[in-house]
């Protein structure tokens, strides 16, 4: 069942052509994506972008031009791919993720850069402030603060004698230290009456070692934390959730088919749509920099039943009322 649903297509208005970009002009995109152009990462974040600068006036092949390149969740091929695209003169870089936010800042201070699937921007070092990112980058994130103690929360709310969480990140993406230190900041091991023990894993060849750890050390439940690489393995790392009986809370309801228990993180295709608007924007004129960050106005909730009924877990209808999306 499904409780709220954004429509991205039909129902919005035509683009009012020829108005985003003066005459002649063609505008060209370097978009970087971290995982693999699968149905669910087109869906999500391809078709909202191409549709919101469709609303704005962009029409590709008339007065604009889109660069895609995928590094397929081996981030050794962000390097390369980014050259490729930094050679095409883009007018503005599209990145996902933090990895590739980064590596683009850095290597072009003059191509603006617009940061999509970043959590905190401030915190992962992007940004100076939300308000004034500086240099030449600027986006939109999932949430600002709060998300992975959210996350968390609601784990502890389905399994209420957990004692033990784990949390699994990459450290490319984000390392333990960081991770560890926002924890410690939040009190979250205080707040919710648990231990939380941070894994690093770099490839998948890690997976099996870091799910031994956590049923070493009798781990209650296991936030992953949204990662290119983890998204283009999520299948084992949802089969190993269930295997080792571990409700799971993601950051993307994508991971979800794969053996996830939640997932609640900013809607994504809205995001995607209005980075249109940051894009034009620049295209305009204004400096990255002096754009601010924007997050999430919608956060969304989704609850895999199937997966409940298979850890023999009975959901709390606190967490069930709140939900946007329930999977049965």
């Amino acid at each position: 069942m499904r409780r709220r649903t954004v429509i991205v297509g039909g129902l919005l208005a035509r683009p009012l052509e020829g108005m985003a970009q003066p005459a002649g002009k063609m505008a060209r995109i370097g978009f970087i994506g971290g995982s693999t152009p699968d149905p669910v990462v087109l869906s999500t974040w391809v078709e909202p972008l191409r549709q919101g600068l469709r609303d704005l006036g962009y029409v590709e092949g008339r007065n604009i031009t889109i660069e895609f390149r995928w590094h397929e969740g081996k981030q050794e091929r962000l390097p390369g791919l980014l050259a490729e695209l930094i050679a095409l003169a883009p007018d503005v870089l599209v990145t996902l993720g933090p990895p590739s936010a980064i590596l683009a800042r850095d290597a072009t201070p003059t191509v603006p850069v617009v940061a999509l699937a970043i959590d905190d921007p401030v915190a992962t070092g992007l940004a100076v402030t939300h308000a004034r990112p500086g240099r030449n980058i600027t986006g939109l994130s999932g949430a600002f603060q709060g998300i992975l103690e959210k996350r968390l929360q609601l784990m502890k709310d389905i399994v209420p004698d957990a004692r033990r969480f784990a949390v699994l990140t990459n450290p490319i993406s984000y390392g333990r230290a960081q991770v560890e230190a926002y924890l410690q900041r939040q009190n979250v091991e205080r707040l919710l009456a648990v231990q939380v023990k941070v894994l690093e894993v770099r490839g998948p060849d890690d997976f099996d070692a870091a799910f031994a750890t956590m049923a070493r050390e009798r781990v209650d439940a296991v936030a992953v934390l949204s990662d290119s690489m983890f998204w283009v393995h999520r299948t084992r790392l949802g089969e190993l959730c269930i295997k080792h009986r571990l409700p799971s809370v993601w950051g993307g309801a994508g991971y979800l088919d794969a053996g996830g228990l939640l997932s609640y993180q900013g809607d994504f295709a809205e995001t995607a749509r209005r980075a249109a608007s940051f894009i034009d924007k620049i295209l305009k004129g204004t400096k990255p920099g002096d754009i601010p960050f924007e997050q999430a106005t919608k956060l969304e909730l989704v609850v895999n039943l199937k997966v409940a009924k298979t850890l023999g877990l009975t959901l709390p209808q606190s967490v069930l009322v709140r939900a946007d999306q329930v999977i049965e």
